[in-house]
């Protein structure tokens, strides 16, 4: 198998063993970019010379005898709404298409502490607004399973960066599914950690208090490795949570007797549900049984109102936190205006797209005088029911287990006119940034055509340990990651 299908623990053996290079390694994953990034369209920006140059740094570490970090020399994917020193940052939208980030988020900057290679910056919904990746400026990102359906969104470009070999692993956000969901539709795994686990530090804001950095990996392993180097307390972000930081490695134990695994009944529905994610998931069930899992039902009675819940609380955040995005102090600016006003008004008319104007105006509604209590206070006390559904479920389960996707991965066009459609395609994986827990997605099962299905996990605040214990011993007792698209 070709270097760039390999995992990043996999190299790194590789590596320590001098059986390959990081430049021999970088050089595997440019060549696949170089043969599927023209369908794919994996990334806005691709940072070749600066990846190199780290490559060869790497191997003279290696060869002058010092120790490495098990990321170092490892090519990763970037999601574009992290902001990298010297390098585009643009959200996917026109209005930020040549704003230069002055530093590194707090997430990226861990990683190139570690001699992370950075191979470019991935594609994305405009803001990460979407569920399909085709709200980018710079055009939509297909899914290497099936070119004709899409990747998920909106963290589209760092799962089919990985999954297609452009690169070993990568970096997302995830604001209601924008990690779990992409990594369902293309058969990774994708982790989206507690909120405060990982600082939030650079990561460009589309609802604060949902929003996460996380990791999109080929397996289990890969995960828990980037998430030792990308956790812990920052200070530059008031919402890092000063907590130990455990070696998540030592929670990847092929051993699930006696763990109590709750099924919530509200996700599996019988209308607009796939009859074959429903098997792939009832199979994975059982299998975990047959392991010693103690799999029971149980009820999360306020499930149905995450969506509508979700919908308020992250416009009314968005509307807030896009108001900076005016022309004035940088990136996109309408240059034909007559006034100041009339600078903002066509600065922002033409900089946003539609999802990210209707979403801006929804939330400003939400937030405006008369309407605050009804919708955005409310949607709070409804956020706080749902959390304590979560809370009352893990006084006797040790994890919760889902569908990730109510469906695999849709054709384009099929959901963009219709948003209430592609809002459901978030269905299963809202609540869980509603409630800050933390929650994985990692692959069960392919359908008749062949796309991937997607197995969410979700845990107590701060124990993605057990995540990774149950998810690792699903994946060591199944061999659904190790497939890969026909790149032909």
């Amino acid at each position: 198998m070709d270097l760039c299908h390999l995992t990043a623990h996999e190299l790194h053996d590789l590596l320590i063993k001098r059986e390959v290079s990081s430049v021999e390694i970088t050089k595997s994953v440019f060549q696949q970019i170089e043969k599927a990034e023209n369908i794919i369209h994996s990334y806005i920006t691709i940072t070749k010379d600066s990846a190199f140059a780290t490559a060869e740094k790497v191997d003279k570490k290696i060869t002058s005898g010092e120790r490495i970090s098990p990321l170092a020399g490892i090519p990763m994917a970037i999601k574009d709404v992290m902001n990298t020193k010297g390098i585009l940052t643009s959200c996917g939208s026109k209005i930020l298409s040549n704003y230069i980030a002055t530093y590194d988020a707090t997430a990226v900057k861990k990683l190139k502490d570690v001699d992370m290679v950075m191979v470019g910056k991935s594609n994305m919904d405009e803001f990460a607004m979407g569920s399909s990746t085709e709200t980018s400026y710079f055009g939509i990102t297909r899914n290497p399973w099936d070119p004709n359906t899409v990747p998920g969104g909106s963290s589209g470009g760092s799962a089919t960066s990985v999954i297609a070999g452009e690169a070993i692993c990568s970096l997302g956000s995830d604001t209601g599914g924008s990690i779990r969901q992409p990594a369902s539709l293309c058969g990774v795994v994708g982790l989206k950690p507690t909120y405060g686990r990982v600082s939030r530090y650079g990561l460009v804001a589309f609802a604060s208090s949902l929003d996460q950095i996380g990791p999109f990996a080929k397996d289990v392993t890969d995960c828990a490795l980037i998430l030792n180097v990308i956790s812990g307390r920052d200070e530059m972000d008031s919402t890092s949570v000063d907590l130990p930081v455990p070696d998540y490695t030592k929670s990847l134990i092929n051993d699930v007797k006696g763990l109590k695994i709750g099924i919530p009944v509200e996700y599996f529905i019988e209308d607009g549900m796939d009859p074959e994610v429903i098997a792939s998931v009832r199979s994975a069930i059982k299998l975990l049984e047959s392991l010693g899992a103690i799999c029971e039902e149980v009820s999360l009675p306020h499930t149905n109102y995450g969506i509508a819940d979700y919908q308020i609380i992250s416009r009314a955040e968005a509307s807030a936190n896009l108001a900076r995005f005016d022309g004035t102090r940088y990136g996109y600016r309408a240059d034909d205006a007559d006034s100041l006003m009339d600078m903002y008004k066509k600065t922002r008319s033409e900089g946003f797209g539609a999802e990210v104007k209707l979403r801006i105006m929804l939330g400003t509604y939400a937030l405006s005088s008369g309407y605050y209590d009804a919708y955005y206070l409310k949607s709070q006390k409804v956020r706080t029911l749902i959390k304590q559904d979560f809370d009352k479920a893990f006084e006797k389960f040790d994890v919760l287990l889902t569908p990730t996707s109510p469906t695999t991965a849709f054709k384009f066009g099929e959901k963009m006119d219709d948003p209430l459609a592609m809002y459901l395609a978030d269905i299963f994986t809202v609540n869980c940034n509603l409630a800050g827990i933390p929650g994985i997605s990692i692959p069960c099962g392919f359908s008749s055509s062949e796309l991937p299905i997607g197995l969410q996990l979700l845990g107590k605040p701060f124990d993605e340990e057990s995540l990774f214990r149950v998810a690792y011993t699903f994946e060591q007792n199944t061999d659904y990651h190790k497939k890969r698209p026909r790149m032909d």
